[in-house]
């Protein structure tokens, strides 16, 4: 039997043709279209109609997209949100979801902790002073003076615990679900309302899921409770921070800074206010960056849909 697969996602089209033959030994034809960040509802429309699968990235795989896709038996997700498909849906149509969990976590946890050193030691400043010519030395603090909150323990911040535990910080938590014993023990940290951990964290990381529970879960009333000094790194989806409340929050020097690697709107507009502030540091959602993890989620997500598609033969 052949299928038709579509083939969307922006870190695996570069290098699909070490898999091509793999899925063309199963049987698998390829549709490939250019693809920039991700593909949209109405693009998707017009690829959809006679695929039998997609490995996809975030892209728009709404209500209206599904119920154009007849065919699809399943969507294997580059990577591990699945924010941007329609997973009610997808039961409804009996359509397989597969992603990657946990596939990025040492990558993004390495991302925010060289956020939270760039502030707490300031080196992006004093680097562009220096080359401004002028010699000018910034008073820093040291991570042990300083209290990481964590947004989300799950892979992704339980490794930004242990890297934080190695740099002696105070470590505060807040999660809906509970936490390991021999996870608490080891790390120290201390589990409280989110709320509290606004009030007392140096660097608030934000590593939850987005979902309907956590669409922004960071708004005003959260930058009201923050210290003026703190910092705000978020590496998880960009619509879990009301970004426009965020922007107001810097420019009244609510809190000090922000480090961003996710946006509401993807790529970010060039008329973006965030991108005159000097006290924000920006990346174009590339904290997962990291060519072992790319190939490990590549194999996982190839093999995944592979495994789906001929679980529909049997």
């Amino acid at each position: 039997m052949r299928w038709k697969v579509l083939v969307s996602a922006p870190y695996l089209q570069p290098v699909l043709d070490q898999f091509r033959p793999t899925l063309v030994a199963h049987g698998i034809d390829l549709v490939v279209p250019p693809v920039r960040e991700r593909l949209g509802e109405d693009e998707l429309l017009n690829l959809v109609g006679d695929i039998d699968g997609a490995i996809c990235g975030d892209d728009q795989f709404t209500e209206r997209v599904l119920a154009a896709a007849p065919r699809l038996k399943v969507i294997a997700k580059w990577g591990t949100g699945i924010d941007s498909i329609d997973s009610e849906a997808c039961k409804l149509q009996g359509i397989a979801v597969r992603n990657t969990p946990g596939a990025f976590s040492e990558a993004v946890a390495d991302t925010v902790m060289g956020y939270v050193l760039a502030f707490a030691r300031r080196q992006p400043e004093m680097n562009s002073t220096m080359h401004a010519g002028s010699w000018t030395k910034l008073p820093g603090v040291t991570l042990r003076e300083a209290t990481l909150g964590v947004i989300g323990v799950g892979n992704c911040g339980k490794a930004i615990v242990r890297r934080a535990v190695a740099f002696g910080m105070r470590i505060l938590g807040s999660d809906l679900l509970p936490m390991p014993a021999d996870f608490l023990a080891a790390s120290n940290i201390t589990m409280v309302s989110k709320e509290d951990l606004l009030k007392q964290a140096d660097f608030v990381s934000v590593n939850c899921d987005l979902n309907p529970t956590s669409f922004h879960l960071i708004g005003e009333d959260s930058f009201r409770l923050m210290k003026p000094t703190a910092v705000v790194i978020n590496t998880a989806r960009g619509p879990i921070i009301d970004e426009p409340k965020l922007i107001a929050a810097l420019r009244n020097g609510r809190i000090a800074g922000a480090a961003l690697d996710v946006f509401e709107m993807e790529p970010l507009p060039p008329g973006s206010p965030l991108l005159a502030m000097a006290n924000v540091l920006l990346a174009p959602h590339n904290a997962n960056s990291s060519p072992s993890a790319w190939n490990a989620v590549h194999e996982r997500t190839v093999n995944s849909l592979i495994e789906e598609l001929e679980a529909r033969e049997r």
